[in-house]
């Protein structure tokens, strides 16, 4: 049963992702523990911004330049009162309101501060990915965990590696749940083969840069 007072909000942050935002809105809209979904078009040049208007999005965000995912998260963060906050990648499909039932109760009946989506990636890497770093961009946080990490550890891919260093070296709960025929389209599909390609090891990158950049931040007391 949802708290009285508790408001929940999901973001979507969308990069030319008109042929799948209207999916991920219209699946958000589905359930009814969320109050508002926001899109931000981080700098789209194609019809991102329309399509998520059509599909009913409360809040729509044009962005004229690309910020980065992460910024673009945050400004979204920036534009709601919401209590708890749900991101939704745009290029995610096969999501339901029953998904996001599992992925927001844990954060909502207080037994985690954060719950992290495992996309279903096949029998054997599905059952490793509990054990992997958890980077999917299906989350449930609690407000307070993002406004109080400082802004530069939340840029770009490394968002995801910066609110679980955040919890984990506070020894806050947190887990993650399986989610049973959601995933993603891969970047290849979305812009070619060496596009994506690229896209994929600047992303990697980005993320181990993060993983070092937060412990060290962590110990000079500034994280």
């Amino acid at each position: 049963m949802k708290r009285s007072k508790t408001k929940i909000a999901v973001i979507i942050p969308a990069y030319n992702e008109e042929s799948g935002i209207a999916e991920v809105v219209r699946a958000a809209k589905t359930s009814d523990l969320v109050d508002e979904v926001i899109v931000v078009s981080d700098g789209s040049d194609d019809n991102t911004v329309k399509n998520a208007k059509e599909a009913g999005a409360s809040k729509v965000f044009a962005l004229r330049k690309n910020i980065g995912k992460g910024l673009a998260m945050i400004y979204g963060v920036e534009h709601t009162k919401a209590d708890i906050i749900l991101f939704l990648d745009a290029d995610v499909y096969g999501l339901t309101a029953s998904h996001i039932k599992r992925l927001v109760q844990p954060v909502l009946r207080g037994d985690e501060v954060m719950n992290v989506g495992i996309r279903d990636r096949g029998r054997i890497i599905s059952a490793l990915g509990s054990y992997l770093p958890l980077i999917g961009g299906e989350r449930a946080l609690e407000r307070y965990i993002i406004e109080r990490i400082p802004k530069k550890y939340l840029r770009g891919f490394k968002i995801e590696t910066a609110f679980n260093y955040y919890c984990r070296s506070r020894n806050l709960p947190y887990g993650c749940v399986f989610l049973k025929d959601v995933n993603i389209k891969k970047k290849m599909e979305k812009v070619g083969f060496f596009l994506g390609l690229w896209q994929y090891i600047k992303m990697t990158f980005e993320i181990i840069n993060a993983m070092i950049a937060v412990r060290l931040a962590r110990m000079r007391k500034i994280f």
